[in-house]
């Protein structure tokens, strides 16, 4: 079985299960998540590869983290992640990409990422639960850091917390490959 059809199961299964766990109909679910319903049914049927916004949307409004929902081992409350099975979400030909490093439940959704950034590369976010806070350090090159319309630059060693409840964004405006670190802490869903 490939890594994308591992992961594709383990995603309907959790997302499922989760569903269950907090009584969500699948109606219910996909207003919350601002999804279809149709989109619920091929995910939880294991028949779509999901976008990473649809993925961060379903677990934003079940209150899990995407580890969660793409974890195919229930582990040990200690959990090593090899570099292997880092799971890389999002990436463009350039070079640039995001890796999901590692993750858990506490008492949020609470996860660390890994991000390169290409010159001239970006990605924007849609606005995070209320509440979630992102912090970000920057170990290579110089982000720009957008969050409600405003660009904060954060040079190589410096850090950046901030309040994700709005739409941000990530640029690389340099010349130079952007590395950096990012943990996103998501508060339960109530």
């Amino acid at each position: 079985m490939s890594d994308l059809d591992l992961l594709t199961q383990s995603l309907a299964r959790n997302v499922k299960r989760c569903r269950s766990e907090r009584g969500f109909t699948l109606d219910a679910l996909a207003a919350r998540a601002g999804v279809s319903r149709g989109m619920l049914i091929q995910i939880e049927q294991a028949r779509t590869n999901p976008s990473l916004g649809t993925v961060v949307k379903i677990g934003d409004a079940l209150g899990v983290s995407i580890t969660t929902l793409l974890d195919y081992e229930q582990g040990p409350k200690v959990r090593i992640v090899p570099p292997e099975q880092a799971v890389r979400m999002w990436h463009t030909e350039a070079g640039s990409f995001n890796r999901l490093l590692a993750g858990m439940e506490a008492p949020g959704p609470l996860e660390m990422w890994q991000w390169r950034l290409m010159p001239g590369d970006a990605s924007s976010s849609d606005p995070h639960p209320v509440g979630t806070v992102e912090l970000i350090h920057v170990t290579a090159g110089e982000l720009t850091l957008v969050v409600d319309g405003t660009e904060y630059p954060v040079p190589a060693g410096s850090s950046a917390s901030f309040e994700a409840s709005t739409p941000h964004a990530y640029r690389n405006d340099g010349d130079k490959p952007l590395e950096m670190t990012m943990t996103v802490s998501v508060p339960p869903v109530r």
